[in-house]
Formats: structure tokens, C-alpha cells, sequence
């Protein structure tokens, strides 16, 4: 062993020890506290491979680091064959996705894990550069007896995240690693360039698909004529705006109404790439959509009553539990499961339009309109931990005749809520509520307990909890 090397052991076992180490690298020693909080065993620990080969293939194919692939193999992999490296890109779990270097050489990796599928996170395998490169969102890197993990002191790695150019959060890392005896003084250095260059190449192709969204979006700014408006990416990012200076960088896209700099209130609207943002001059009035869905469906669309099938009234469970929109695919899965089939669900929904108009819009599927449903006052209700409101809204299970996954999901969700919540409440009105839809012996049973005799009701409790109990 080389003498720095037996230097960094002997450090290693002092600060292990609980003595102090002058001289070891303060980020190593934060991470070897960290690595040791988190029960990393320094003699006998392995890291976890966590995912299968068809787990690592699905990841891959839709991981944003892909798209820098190609630089990183041309920077770094042709160098790790020949200094007896291999180079590994994780995701910002620790997660290895990618293990490139000659046959030979990770042969030699895989022994000790350095492989795809394997989790390198500190949590899972203590200090090494490619945890601990996530850990701090710095380049890192860990030589020798730097590793917590005996098994990995013969090794030297260096790492250096990858960030999003859009958002700014770590999507990996990339890391070159081998045995101490092919150490290079210019890796560590190598491997950051080559994290930069990837993340040149993803600013890149972020830009080219900001300018195609722009492009092809346009129009619906236009569109405004001269309503202040900005289109946005996916993200939130704000790619045009009328007029210049409108918003800052980046909109919260999560809600359907944001606050601007000025007071304003501005919509955000989904197109079918990213969103349009407008401010509205004057305030539009929504036509009010009524939906009474707890027990048979019935609806009414302001003053007109709804001739509703039950498969309309899933639909419109999915698209009032959604309201910013679903499309044909989504839509079938919650309606169908997995055997949906978007073509169908289309036909129902122009079956359905006819009846709402321009009330149901498309390109997402949505609502226009002011929804309020009996099972959505129920979610507000418990939602503020308004049990006795709660209770009185609750009028029966929603759609009872349904076995659509997103109708089924909702109704048990609701009546374990309310069940739960008028129990643990004890307030009597909330409990008879209940009693009154739903026969439910523990709630009887609490009925008779908290009721006065003279009240009429504790009787009528009584005789209902009994025959509960004697019906087989």
C-alpha cells in the first residue's frame, strides 16, 4: 500500500475510534459521521443491488442522463479501458444505470459491486465518491482508506454530478473508478469536464425543444389579442410573454390560479405540450355543474337536469377529481384499468358533449365550469376536519353500481374517512348521520351508548344494532 494510502487508514481508524484526525479532508470526515449514523458496517457491508436487468433497461430508456451519453462515453470511457477504469452513471438515488469499460475491467468491478443495478448511495454503502458527490451536489474524490467500507480501500473514485439545466436538481452522477495502482493525478479533473459537457449538451437540447414549444404554441398567444398571456414549458418556465416582462423565470404550474407581481390573478391553462398563461381583462362567469353522485347519479347543468348513464357519471367523477385535465389514455385506465381502450373512451365523451357543450373541453379532457358534486363536499369537509359537516353531506356510497377503478378508489377512500372520523368525533349528530346510510354495528353500538333513553332515537339505535347482530 502506498504511504498516503496507510496515512488515510490510519486516520480512518481514529476518527472510528472517536479520537481526533487532524489532517483527514473535512468533507470525508462529515461523511464518514453521516456513513456511521446511517449503520454502515465498515467491515462487512456491501451496497444493495436494488434493481434487476429489466428494472436497469426500463430506467435507462427514460432517464434524462441518456441524452448525455453519448459525450460522456466519448470523454471518459475510451481513458477508463486503458487506465483500467470503468465509468458509471447513477441516478440521483445512487442508483447505477450504466457501467462502461472493457470486459476485463469490469470483471473486476463487478466483484465488488461497481454494477449496474446496485444502489451507491451513502446511505447504502457508506463514503464513496459517488454517494457522497450526491450527498454534498459537489465533485468528489474518495481514495484508498477515504472509503468507510474496508472492501474498497484497494479502489480510488472520482465523481461529479449532473444537473438539470431546467430545473437546477441533480439527476445523477457520473463517476470513473479502479484500483489504486491505474490512479491518474488528471481524473478527478477529467470527470468533472465530462459532467460539464453533459450538461452543455442537455442545456442544448433543452433549448431546441423550448424553441420547437415556442414554434408550435405561438399561435395561442396570439390568439389573446393583446390579453396579457405568457406560454410556458412543461416545467413552468417561461418561454414567451406579452407583454416583455410580464412574469419572472418560472410559473407554478401545480396551480390553475397564480398571483402575479402586480395583484393580478392569471390562469394557467394546459395545451398539449406544456401551458398558457393568461390574465384575464374582466371576470367570466363559469355555468355551474351540479353532480349528485352518492347513490344513483343524477346531474344538472344549471337550470337543466343531466340524463346521465353511469358510465357518463365515471367520467365526470374522473374529470371532477381531476380538474386540471386527463387525457384518452388516462381516462381509460381510470375508467377500464389496465384492459381500457382509449378509442372507446372517446366515443362516450362525444356522447357526453353532447349533452355538456362547450362545458367539456378537450386536448386534456376538462371541465369548464363550476363543479360541485355531493362527494366532493364531502372531500372539503374532511378535508377542514369538519366531521359533523362531513357526515351531513355524506349521503350514501358514491356510485354504488360503478366498479370503475377511479369510482371504487374514491368511494372507499370517502366512506373509510367518514366511518373513521364520526367514531373517533363521538358527536352524536355525526354518528346518527352515518347510521342513517350505512348499517355499521360499532357505530350503532356507540349510538346506544351516548344517547339518552328519552331520546327516541337511542331505541330505534338499539333495534337496529340487534338485528344486525342476530341476522346471519
Amino acid at each position: 500500500m502506498h504511504n498516503d494510502a496507510r496515512e488515510l487508514a490510519r486516520l480512518r481508524e481514529a476518527v472510528l475510534s472517536g479520537s481526533p484526525a487532524p489532517g483527514a479532508r473535512p468533507l470525508i470526515v462529515e461523511s464518514w459521521r453521516r456513513s456511521l449514523a446511517a449503520r454502515i458496517d465498515p467491515d462487512r457491508h456491501e451496497p444493495p443491488v436494488v434493481l434487476d436487468p429489466h428494472e436497469v433497461a426500463d430506467l435507462r430508456g427514460g432517464h434524462p442522463l441518456a441524452e448525455a451519453l453519448p459525450v460522456l462515453r466519448e470523454t471518459l470511457v475510451g481513458i477508463a479501458d486503458e487506465a483500467v477504469h470503468v465509468m458509471l452513471v447513477t441516478d440521483a438515488e445512487g442508483r447505477v444505470l450504466w457501467c462502461e469499460g472493457s470486459t476485463r475491467v469490469r470483471e473486476l468491478a463487478e466483484r465488488v459491486r461497481l454494477c449496474e443495478g446496485a444502489r451507491w448511495s451513502e446511505d447504502a454503502i457508506g463514503t464513496n465518491a459517488m454517494g457522497t458527490s450526491l450527498a454534498t451536489g459537489s465533485s468528489v474524490t474518495v481514495h484508498s482508506a477515504e472509503h468507510l467500507v474496508r472492501t474498497y480501500h484497494g479502489w480510488t473514485c472520482a465523481a461529479s454530478p449532473v444537473h438539470d439545466p431546467d430545473t437546477g436538481r441533480t439527476l445523477g452522477v457520473v463517476d470513473v473508478s479502479g484500483p489504486l495502482t491505474s490512479v491518474h493525478p488528471a481524473t478527478a479533473a477529467l470527470v468533472s469536464a465530462a459532467a460539464r459537457l453533459a450538461e452543455a449538451q442537455l442545456r442544448a437540447r433543452l433549448a431546441a425543444r423550448e424553441e420547437r414549444l415556442r414554434s408550435v404554441n405561438m399561435r395561442h398567444l396570439i390568439a389573446l389579442h393583446g390579453e396579457p398571456g405568457a406560454l410556458l414549458s412543461p416545467t413552468g418556465r417561461v418561454l414567451a410573454a406579452e407583454p416583455h416582462g410580464l412574469l419572472t423565470s418560472r410559473v407554478d404550474v401545480d396551480a390553475e390560479r397564480v398571483r402575479l407581481a402586480d395583484g393580478r390573478e392569471a390562469v394557467v391553462e394546459p395545451l398539449d405540450e406544456g401551458y398558457l398563461l393568461r390574465v384575464p381583462r374582466r371576470a367570466v362567469r363559469r355555468p355551474v355543474l351540479s353532480l349528485r353522485f352518492l347513490g344513483e347519479p343524477a346531474g344538472r347543468l344549471e337550470d337543466r337536469e343531466l340524463v346521465l348513464t353511469l358510465r357518463h357519471a365515471e367520467l365526470l367523477t374522473a374529470l371532477a377529481l381531476h380538474p386540471r385535465g386527463l387525457s384518452a389514455e388516462q381516462l381509460a385506465l381510470k375508467l377500464y384499468g389496465e384492459r381500457g381502450n382509449p378509442t372507446t373512451v372517446r366515443a362516450e365523451l362525444h356522447r357526453l358533449r353532447a349533452q355538456l357543450g362547450g362545458v367539456l373541453l378537450t386536448r386534456p379532457y376538462r371541465l369548464l365550469a363550476e363543479v360541485r358534486g355531493d362527494f366532493l363536499a364531502v372531500r372539503e369537509a374532511l378535508r377542514a376536519r369538519d366531521v359533523p359537516r362531513a357526515a351531513a353531506a355524506y349521503h350514501g356510497e358514491l356510485l354504488p353500481r360503478s366498479d370503475a377503478p377511479v369510482v371504487r378508489e374514491e368511494r372507499e377512500d370517502l366512506a373509510a374517512a367518514v366511518r373513521r372520523g364520526v367514531l373517533d368525533s363521538g358527536d352524536v349528530e355525526a354518528l346518527w348521520c352515518y347510521a342513517s346510510v350505512a348499517d355499521d354495528a360499532e357505530v350503532l353500538d356507540r349510538l346506544a351508548h351516548l344517547l339518552p333513553r328519552t331520546d327516541p332515537r337511542h331505541a330505534l339505535a338499539t333495534t337496529k344494532l340487534r338485528r344486525l347482530l342476530t341476522t346471519p
